[in-house]
This record gives C-alpha cells, sequence and structure tokens, in this order.
C-alpha cells in the first residue's frame, strides 16, 4: 500500500470508496483482511464499505473481499485513450463551443480530450481569461496572449488534471462567464457523473464557480452512468452534443429546460 497511504480514520468516506475502487482497478481484486491492515480500520467496516460498493453496481462481491465487475462505471480510460474515440464528433462539438465565446470573456475549461479539442479551436481568439485543471490544456495555450490560470492540486497523471483540495479551494474564489464541462457519463435522470470522486468534487466547484454551465459530450455518454454524480441535470444550462443523438434524449433535455445544440 505504500507509507503515503492515510489510514482509514483520515479518510472521508467518499476518499476510502474511491481507494477501494483504486486499488481494484488496478489489482482486479481487493481483500477485506489486507484492506483492514493497511488501512487501520476494522472489517465490518470494510464489508459494510464493499457492499455498498455493490449495491451501486461497482464491485462484485466474493468470500473474503470484491472483484472489478464487467463494465464497471469506475472504467476510467486515459486521456489518449479518450482521444481516439468520436475523434470527428469531438471536433465539431469543439467548433460549436468555440463559437459561444466572445473576446475578452473568463471562462473555465475541465479536463478531458472533448475541452482539449475546444482548447485548439480558442486559440483563434485573440483576448481570454481560461481557468483549467488540465496541464495539456495550459500547455496548448502556452503560446498564445490569453491569461492562463492553472488551478493548482495532485496531479491525476491517467486525465493529467490537477484535482483535490487545493484545486477546490482556488476555483471558490473564481467567478467566470462559461464553463466547459467535460462528462464521462449523462444519465438525464442521475445528472452528469465522472469515474473518478475527486475529480467529481473539483468540477462541482468548477459548476459553482461560473454563470453558464456547457456541457460538452458526445452522443455516446448519455445514458451512461459512471461513479460520482457531479450536479444533477438541473445545473447544466447547454448541451453540445453530435447528431448522432437521438430525437428522444434531446427531447428529454430540452423538457428539462436546457439548451441543446447539435454539432
Amino acid at each position: 500500500m505504500g507509507s503515503n497511504t492515510k489510514s482509514g480514520n483520515d479518510m472521508l468516506i467518499g476518499e476510502r470508496h474511491q481507494h477501494m475502487l483504486n486499488l481494484i482497478q488496478r489489482d482486479g481484486r481487493i481483500l477485506v483482511s489486507e484492506l483492514s491492515d493497511a488501512l487501520g480500520i476494522s472489517r465490518i467496516t470494510i464489508r459494510k464499505d464493499l457492499d455498498y460498493l455493490e449495491s451501486k453496481g461497482l464491485v462484485q462481491r466474493t468470500h473474503g473481499g470484491a472483484l472489478s465487475p464487467q463494465g464497471s462505471a469506475l472504467f476510467d480510460p486515459s486521456l489518449h485513450e479518450k482521444e481516439q474515440k468520436q475523434f470527428k464528433e469531438k471536433q465539431r462539438i469543439a467548433v460549436a463551443a468555440a463559437s459561444l465565446v466572445k473576446e475578452g470573456q473568463c471562462i473555465i475549461l475541465d479536463s478531458g480530450s472533448t475541452t482539449t479539442a475546444l482548447a485548439r479551436e480558442l486559440r483563434r481568439i485573440s483576448h481570454l481569461t481560461v481557468i483549467t485543471n488540465a496541464v495539456n490544456i495550459a500547455n496548448e495555450l502556452a503560446g498564445t496572449d490569453f491569461e492562463v490560470i492553472l488551478t493548482g492540486g495532485t496531479l491525476r497523471k491517467n486525465s493529467f488534471s490537477l484535482v483535490g483540495p487545493l484545486a477546490e479551494d482556488t476555483l471558490r474564489e473564481m467567478h467566470a462567464d462559461i464553463l466547459f464541462l467535460g462528462v464521462d457519463g449523462f444519465d438525464l435522470k442521475l445528472g452528469v457523473t465522472t469515474p473518478n470522486v475527486l475529480e467529481s468534487r473539483v468540477n462541482r466547484a468548477m459548476v459553482h464557480a461560473a454563470a453558464r454551465v456547457v456541457a460538452v459530450c458526445d452522443s455516446t455518454k448519455f445514458s451512461r452512468r459512471c461513479l460520482a454524480t457531479i450536479v444533477p441535470t438541473s445545473a447544466i444550462h447547454t448541451v453540445i452534443t453530435d447528431d448522432q443523438c437521438s430525437d428522444e434524449e434531446m427531447q428529454t433535455l430540452v423538457s428539462a429546460g436546457i439548451e441543446v445544440i447539435r454539432a
């Protein structure tokens, strides 16, 4: 587990669950006895945690531990893997999103492949302030005259994003015109979701910091649920998606009071 692992008593419940899911994703399984020893908390508590995660469909309980289920909601692909999927759709979404931005505005860019494509489109604008938690997006914009503000925080190497209390605290002090939020799942009843709990907390802080929230998501993200809810559907003002979004899905979004742009 490593000497830097927090004790279970120091962790928030959400952090403990994320820690368990990270271990399952890495090793394919976890044992109650090993977790209890490593975190310094009772086996009863560990079993309750695993029962809760199983109830959410995130693990498959076994005698003495848990396994990763097939098609799990905790699947967290790397940025490189994301960039290979729905490439043309994401490009069109990025162009449509860039058209919403005006000179001199302050915008927030979430980490992700679609927002990375958007960052490249925004280079056509002369003057802009961009707040982001994505190290790669800051790098994309390094050669511009933009004012680029990185949130700070702990680096998630999988997504090149910065997460944790430092990132959240920075965003609480910010006020932006538009947030462009990349999502891994958009369940119209549950809201927008992501596989990582720490990422969801930073995303939620972004939503609170922005006057307008624009979800940029290709049509494969609809009706998909990931581990952590960012915000309910009611917190989204605009959705930019591709032309494969079904009429039924589009109508449901419109009925919820959300502006829908098909790219």
